[in-house]
């Protein structure tokens, strides 16, 4: 679903932020990417969705080249959720910001409401739906921000600290949300725990370069390995 190939990325003062990664990910497959501030894991994703062009190297979704003339197709099929709701959510009123994308695609207007209803239930917003969004809490944020992405149906979800400020009521929520959704997954996230309970893969990336790649188990137990990538093991593991 994923294929990576030699990714570089450097910001214009000439600091890289991606090293030659390369990474390939299986349809359905649900990778988490850990590390410490600065590893270069939000700027490795926002390529995924076309926030972000290689400078060098390579990236298809699905067999799709991203490029410029590709961007269209790969905004559909990658779902990207924002590390803080509000760069998500911008209109007046929560309905419209769930509806925005599937208005967009070109979907009629019945179409359109059903989509946007069935979501909204589903993650306990319908009642809601006409109020700002600068009115809602976080965890209300986060599940909007959720309904938004996942009213285009996309292939690939990728998701950027999703659990930050949420209470472990609506972390308990999103987990169940998360691994429920059946598609491909990518997460970027410092809290370890969430990774263990939702990926079945975990890369560790340091200074632009994935430094390790195994099953979730094996990386995350691995005390030694994290503490050499300044991690530390999920809280659950820590005695």
């Amino acid at each position: 679903m994923i294929a990576i190939e030699g990714l570089c990325f450097s910001w214009p003062d000439g600091t890289k932020a991606i090293d030659h990664i390369s990474l390939a990910v299986g349809e359905g497959d649900s990778v988490g990417i850990v590390g410490a501030n600065g590893a270069g894991k939000s700027t490795l994703v926002n390529h995924l969705n076309g926030y972000f062009l290689p400078q060098k190297g390579s990236i298809s979704i699905g067999g799709v080249d991203l490029n410029k003339k590709n961007l269209d197709r790969i905004h559909r099929m990658v779902g990207l959720l924002f590390q803080n709701p509000d760069d998500q959510l911008f209109t007046a009123r929560l309905y419209d910001d769930v509806a925005f994308g599937p208005e967009n695609l070109g979907m009629d207007a019945a179409e359109v409401a059903m989509v946007v209803e069935a979501r909204l239930r589903e993650l306990n917003l319908w009642e809601l739906r006409n109020r700002a969004p600068s009115q809602l809490s976080q965890g209300q944020k986060r599940f909007a921000s959720f309904a938004a992405v996942l009213v285009m149906k996309p292939e690939v979800m990728v998701m950027d600290e999703p659990t930050a400020d949420l209470d472990p009521k609506n972390r308990r929520k999103l987990i169940n949300l998360v691994n429920g959704l059946g598609i491909t997954r990518i997460t970027v996230s410092h809290d370890l725990d969430f990774i263990q309970d939702t990926c079945q893969r975990v890369c560790i990336m340091k200074q632009g370069r994935i430094t390790a790649d195994g099953p979730t188990e094996e990386i995350l137990g691995n005390r030694e390995l994290l503490e050499a990538n300044d991690l530390e093991l999920p809280l659950r593991l820590q005695r």
